[in-house]
């Protein structure tokens, strides 16, 4: 069987990049782009930054407030996503037309199966480099690539040469690469199973993960601990395949200022069911599970779920519910800060039944 060519295509500071494309003013200047900093009093976290913000210590997630601390004279912009998304289009399609299979991964990601053009007889860099060269000829905007023999191995290597990469791994190349990194570079490795590999197993590098007896991870992470056992050792056979299905709509609000009365929380509650509501709808979607979530202050964090019986679409359903498992919180005596909710377990409905509060 032959050798998979997978690209990893990851288009840098995203959001950024696209502001600095609006406006060139704003080149190698510090860009952030997330909530409104407030004068360093804002609530709510950074997007995603140009690379010049990042010099600073400015990192996507992290709270708006803090960004400022480390930046105040950088420039603050709140997301257009509109924009933002009329580019990724046009993008995806010049991905797409080089691809032989093709999967997108959000706004700024794509997968791309060339193991056929690659048989070729063209060269992985040189298709990649072109690539590269039509998106900035096109958008002008630039992109990093990872190749690989499976998708792992070229998501890893995509975030390898940052900003304007291209890291081509060969197959016999895999465990040299992927050995000395940390374990956390594997997709799907988080905050708390990396610190249950570091912690626990005295796992830090993938080398460690790959020598660690599977049998022992299985017993530990079940399916998973197989599944990153074989990550680790170079083996990753899932597809490239553009069959996404959305499995949840979600959204969240950070408050201006913490709120102490729950009258408040239960009003902006509405306000998020509201939302997603239209958006199921549109969608013709069907949910299963509610959740909410809800922090308050000193970024303590709280998720609750119900699951349903049947899918339903039901507006005032899932109203009842949130109000149901955010009433535990109530006397919880710290104000709050963010409050999210979500609609999990989205299946397709041919015939969208109308509720009473359609």
């Amino acid at each position: 069987m032959m050798d998979r060519v997978i690209f990893h295509v990851d288009l840098d500071a995203f959001y950024a990049s696209c502001e600095i494309l609006r406006n060139p003013e704003l080149k190698d200047k510090a860009v952030i782009i997330g909530a409104d900093p407030k004068g360093g009093k804002g609530r709510g976290v950074v997007s995603t930054c140009s690379y010049a913000a990042r010099k600073f210590g400015v990192k996507s997630g992290m709270p708006i407030s803090r960004a400022y601390k480390l930046c105040p004279n950088g420039i603050y912009l709140r997301p257009d996503i509109k924009y933002y998304k009329g580019i990724s289009d046009q993008i995806m399609e010049i991905l797409r037309s080089y691809a032989d299979k093709f999967e997108q991964w959000g706004i700024d990601e794509a997968f791309l199966d060339v193991t056929e053009s690659i048989s070729n007889k063209i060269n992985p860099t040189e298709l990649a480099q072109k690539i590269k060269n039509e998106i900035f000829e096109k958008i002008g905007l630039t992109c990093s690539i990872g190749i690989g023999p499976n998708k792992q191995v070229a998501k890893i290597a995509s975030d390898f040469q940052k900003p304007d990469g291209l890291t081509y791994v060969s197959p016999e190349q895999v465990r040299s690469f992927l050995d000395p990194l940390p374990v956390e570079k594997i997709i799907g490795i988080g905050p708390k199973t990396k610190k249950i590999l570091n912690k626990k197993l005295n796992i830090e590098t993938i080398a460690d993960l790959a020598n660690y007896p599977p049998e022992k991870l299985n017993k530990i992470f079940g399916k998973m601990g197989i599944d990153l056992s074989n990550v680790a050792r170079g083996i990753d056979n899932s597809p490239v395949q553009e069959d996404y299905k959305r499995k949840s709509l979600g959204t969240e609000v950070t408050f201006d200022e913490d709120i102490e009365d729950f009258e408040i929380i239960y009003k902006t509650l509405e306000l998020l069911v509201n939302k997603l509501h239209k958006s199921l709808i549109k969608g013709r979607y069907l949910y299963q599970v509610v959740v909410i979530k809800i922090r308050f202050e000193g970024f303590s964090t709280y998720t609750r779920q119900q699951k349903l019986k049947t899918p339903t679409n039901d507006k005032k359903v899932a109203l009842q519910i949130g109000k149901k498992l955010l009433k535990e919180f109530e006397s919880n005596p710290k104000k709050v800060r963010l409050l999210g909710f979500r609609l999990v377990d989205l299946s397709e409905s041919k015939h969208v039944q109308k509720t009473l509060l359609n």
